[in-house]
């Protein structure tokens, strides 16, 4: 592997800005300073300027391998979050079939270490009756258990009680879940099918999946892990209300002694779109922004970002899930849900720092920091001497026009396409190979297997 010395960046890290160059040599960041100029490298990048950021780590994608691999691939879908600067993904179960066995999920691992330029994890599919299969799991290898407290896609919803409770009071790793209230979608689906028949308006999706469903199952949720001690990571919050479920915490801040950190057992993510889509966009998106949960009415969003900023929630996803546009333009009733949105999480956070409303420090705390620290990331999501070299290079004064032709995704579509962004991801790192560079891939060399210190 080619050593790297990156010369004149702005580095944003542990909660400080400061211009440094770094060395990079068998994948890791050797050194990190000033006046490095004189070290020999096999290449040298003048930064110019540039803000370097540690590479994102997205805790919730689709990528669709097995079974479903019309909409996307692991390969195709990982190039597309190198492109965006996402430098490791953790993938869900919801595949075809469901990675409800270890053998299952192993087959994943394999198709991930031949084609995916990403770094990667994924994650063990809970279900009514599989517990036994989910205690084999090896919590070192592998980032968690994902349980579905509400159906959303697929055939992995999680509804005995008695299951449940086993899985809250007896899994040795995190549990992450994605919360609606089924009993509360079933009747609205009823309600509104007898309003409006066969094909309703994208934009009843948030009437149907409300926040009561939302709240009534994340309440749930919480219930359950403060009763058995779960470690809880709740995935996708999407209201306002649910925000009160959680308490403030640290994650990501180097300032507080890992001892305090561990105190927090239940955190959360958001995700970009449900920051930058609201109800109002139905009308001219419709399904394409029709997700699981719904993107909201408009004070939610803004009552989700203070919390994001008070440290209640404590991390940034995507919960990239490509379908096809052929899929998408069914009437309301058969489209399917979920976006693709891998490519651009940390442009579309940079938005928000532009208009002045989260900091630079922040996002990478968000977006790569607490990430590393609510999974327990061994040697990732960090700028540190000793740490693996996810990297990435962000141009904040050069535009980036959304694009058809600019996509990686297979399904060549996003809700995005005529955006122009104000900033660039110029490169990106991934384990010390610099996977991406002024819009070329070098698929050379393939992504790492993340570890967990558990």
């Amino acid at each position: 592997m080619k050593s790297v010395l990156l010369l004149n960046t702005r580095l944003v890290n542990e909660g400080q800005i400061r211009e440094a160059d770094v060395f990079i040599r068998n994948g890791r960041i050797e050194q990190i300073g000033t006046g490095l100029s004189g070290l020999t490298a096999d290449e040298v990048i003048d930064a110019n300027g540039k803000y370097l950021f540690p590479g994102v780590i997205d805790d919730q994608v689709h990528f669709r391998e097995p079974g479903l691999t019309h909409k996307a691939t692991i390969g195709s879908e990982a190039r597309a979050a190198v492109a965006g600067g996402v430098t490791s993904f953790m993938e869900m179960p919801n595949t075809v079939p469901n990675a409800l066995t270890q053998e299952l999920l192993a087959d994943k691992y394999a198709i991930a270490a031949r084609t995916s330029l990403a770094n990667y994890s994924f994650y063990m599919g809970a279900s009514n009756d599989n517990y036994d299969e989910v205690m084999r799991t090896d919590a070192r290898q592998v980032c968690g258990v994902k349980i579905f407290m509400g159906s959303s896609t697929g055939n992995m919803l999680v509804d005995n009680p008695v299951v449940l409770g086993q899985l809250f009071a007896n899994a040795p790793y995190l549990i992450a879940t994605h919360c609606e209230d089924e009993a509360t979608i079933r009747a609205n689906v009823a309600l509104y099918k007898e309003r409006y028949g066969d094909n309703p308006p994208a934009r009843v999706h948030p009437e149907i999946r409300n926040v009561e469903a939302c709240l009534k199952s994340s309440s749930m949720a919480v219930e359950l892990a403060k009763k058995h001690g779960t470690r809880l990571h709740i995935l996708h919050i999407t209201t306002g209300e649910e925000t009160g479920l959680f308490e403030k915490g640290f994650y990501g801040d180097s300032s507080v002694e890992a001892s305090v950190k561990a105190q927090k057992h239940i955190t959360a993510e958001v995700c970009v779109h449900h920051l930058w889509f609201d109800a109002r966009d139905y009308e001219t998106l419709g399904n394409q922004i029709k997700c699981n949960p719904a993107v909201k009415a408009d004070g939610h969003k803004q009552r989700i970002l203070q919390a994001l900023l008070d440290d209640r929630i404590d991390v940034i996803a995507t919960d990239h899930a490509p379908h096809t546009w052929e899929e998408k333009q069914q009437p309301y009733w058969s489209a399917p849900s979920g976006l693709p949105l891998v490519q651009h999480p940390l442009l579309l956070m940079l938005e928000f720092y532009h208009d002045g409303k989260i900091s630079l420090e922040t996002i990478a705390k968000k977006m790569s920091h607490a990430v590393a620290d609510c999974f327990r990331i061994e040697e990732r999501g960090y700028i540190r001497e000793g740490y693996w070299a996810d990297l990435v290079l962000v141009d904040l004064e050069k535009p980036n026009t959304v694009t058809k032709e600019s996509l990686y995704y297979q399904c060549g579509w996003s809700p995005l396409e005529g955006h122009t962004f104000r900033s660039s991801v110029t490169h990106t790192f991934v384990s010390g190979h610099l996977a991406y560079r002024d819009g070329a891939l070098d698929e050379s060399a393939q992504g790492r297997r993340m570890t967990f210190d558990r």
